[in-house]
């Protein structure tokens, strides 16, 4: 049985920045990262990556100009209500449009070389010990970290129950020519018909542009009517490439016993509820899964703490905005205070797009415009 001392199972950015904060933080330890895929490989995903992303990989380390090179940062962002209210201003910070295709290889093979190990491996089966995890009778360590996404094998051993249909969204994404006018402008929109849904459009600088539609599971969305909604959209789009996935929304984010098992990103169900962003929140917490493994049978306990101080202000503020948007009136009020006041934009993007927090002063500027 091959031993480590951490167990990283999913090499995308979750994995990735988890085996990195354990290099990071303890030089001389073992990371082997396990993947049923080999990279670089592609990923169903929007691709859009928020600066706060990107500040947290360069903490551990990772050389974020060659991450993001060939791709041009993207300044503005268009925001469409549901009733139809438009703002369309500069971010406070661009964000980048990488194909995860690219940008999971690129990191992986970051970390690889910062001293990690990685095999190709489907797992199968977790078992979780008094002193030890072992993977399907042939590796084992101290601590295991279950970054493999939406449809997690260790969230599943670990007992944990998938989310709600309520709190579970489902997306098509593709790709295609940029929409005129909006190469350097991310564009996402939403609509009153089948509420609440949106789609996107984040152009990656050569041309093409990653474009999509989701909406909640529970609304029973078939793939011809998730086609379709994009079309409906974003008019005059062809994209090709469909795939479809599903988004664990952090409002059915489950409280995890703790112990030595940890999960990360979409398998702790970390997608903001109101944009579908998870990258931002995978290599957060999959660096403070990489920190908190130094705990051993306390890991869970410690990465919960790390994670209720980091993030749970910005988690108890997007879940009520996501309650709140719900009213599409709401929504399109809070888009004219947009228009209004920068300062409101910016508190919207930063709630949507990383860990800002509902404000008093965009809650009394959308209060304000309501009608």
């Amino acid at each position: 049985m091959e031993h480590a001392d951490v167990l990283v199972i999913g090499g995308g950015p979750a994995g990735a920045a988890c085996a990195a904060a354990v290099r990071r933080t303890r030089p001389d330890a073992d990371v082997l990262v396990l993947d049923r895929a080999a990279f670089p490989r592609d990923k169903v995903c929007g691709d859009g990556i928020a600066p706060e992303a990107l500040d947290v990989l360069a903490v551990l380390g990772i050389d974020v100009a060659a991450l993001t090179d060939g791709f041009p940062a993207v300044p503005r962002l268009r925001l469409r209500g549901p009733r139809g209210t438009t703002v369309e201003r500069e971010t406070a910070r661009p964000s980048v449009v990488v194909p995860r295709a690219v940008l999971d290889g690129r990191l992986l093979e970051q970390v690889l070389a910062g001293g990690a190990r990685f095999q190709r491996h489907t797992v199968r089966s977790v078992a979780v010990h008094p002193t030890h995890v072992e993977v399907d009778g042939r590796f084992r360590a101290p601590v295991l970290v279950g970054a493999d996404g939406a449809e997690s094998v260790v969230r599943r051993a670990l007992g944990v129950p998938p989310n709600r249909p309520d709190r579970l969204a489902v997306a098509i994404r593709g790709y295609a020519p940029v929409l005129p006018g909006m190469d350097g402008v991310q564009v996402v929109t939403t609509t009153k018909q089948r509420w609440p849904a949106y789609a996107w459009s984040f152009p990656l600088g050569d041309g093409r542009a990653n474009v999509g539609y989701g909406e909640l599971v529970s609304g029973g969305v078939t793939r011809a009517e998730l086609v379709a909604g994009l079309h409906r959209m974003l008019p005059g789009v062809e994209p090709t490439g469909l795939r479809a996935h599903r988004l664990p929304l952090s409002t059915g984010r489950p409280r995890l016993p703790g112990g030595r098992v940890l999960l990360a990103g979409d398998a702790q169900s970390l997608i903001n509820p109101l944009t579908g962003e998870g990258i931002f929140y995978a290599v957060l917490s999959g660096a403070l899964a990489g920190a908190a493994s130094a705990a051993g049978a306390q890991a869970g306990q410690v990465l919960q703490r790390a994670l209720d101080q980091r993030l749970g202000a910005h988690l108890r503020s997007s879940g009520t905005a996501s309650q709140l948007s719900r009213w599409p009136v709401l929504m399109d009020a809070a888009v004219r205070a947009a228009v209004a006041e920068q300062r409101v934009f910016d508190d919207v993007v930063a709630l949507g797009l990383a860990d800002g927090r509902l404000t008093a002063r965009s809650l009394a500027a959308t209060l304000r415009r309501l009608c």
